[in-house]
C-alpha cells in the first residue's frame, strides 16, 4: 500500500461524514490485504532461503573440490526459470550485475561524504494518489 493510499484512509477515517458501514467495508479490505501481504512475504522468503542454501552448498562443494560444485545453484534457477537461455541474456545479467556493482560503490561513497540536510517546505500539502488500487467510499 502506498503512502497515497494510507493518508486517503486517514483522510476518510477524520471525515464526519464517514458511516460505520464503510469503516467495516474499510477493516474488511485492510485485513484482506494484511492477510495477502502476509502470503507474499511467505513465499518471498521461502524462495530466499531456497537460494540461499543452494549458493551456501554450492560454495562449499566447491571448498571440498567436488566435480559439479555448481548443480546446487544450477537446479534451483532452472526451478525457477531463472537460468540464461542464450548469448545475449548471459551479456546482459553480467552488464546489469557490473551496473549494480558501480551504482553501490557510488552510494557507500555518497553515503561517506557530509550531505546538506534537506529543506522541506511547509505549507498546504498536494494529495495525489499514485497507482490507487482502490477508490473508498464517499
Amino acid at each position: 500500500m502506498t503512502r497515497s493510499e494510507f493518508d486517503d484512509i486517514r483522510a476518510f477515517l477524520a471525515d464526519p461524514a464517514t458511516h460505520a458501514g464503510d469503516l467495516l467495508r474499510i477493516a474488511r479490505t485492510l485485513i484482506d490485504d494484511l492477510e495477502q501481504a502476509r502470503v507474499r512475504e511467505a513465499v518471498l522468503r521461502t524462495h530466499y532461503l531456497r537460494l540461499l542454501t543452494a549458493a551456501r552448498t554450492t560454495v562449499a562443494a566447491d571448498m571440498v573440490g567436488a566435480p559439479d560444485p555448481l548443480a546446487f545453484l544450477t537446479r534451483e534457477l532452472a526451478e525457477r526459470g531463472q537460468l540464461p537461455e542464450d548469448e545475449d541474456a548471459v551479456q546482459q545479467i553480467l552488464s546489469d550485475a557490473r551496473t549494480a556493482e558501480a551504482l553501490l560503490a557510488c552510494m557507500q561513497e555518497g553515503q561517506q561524504q557530509q550531505q546538506p540536510p534537506v529543506v522541506r517546505m511547509r505549507g498546504m500539502r498536494l494529495r495525489r494518489c499514485v497507482g490507487a488500487h482502490r477508490t473508498l467510499p464517499r
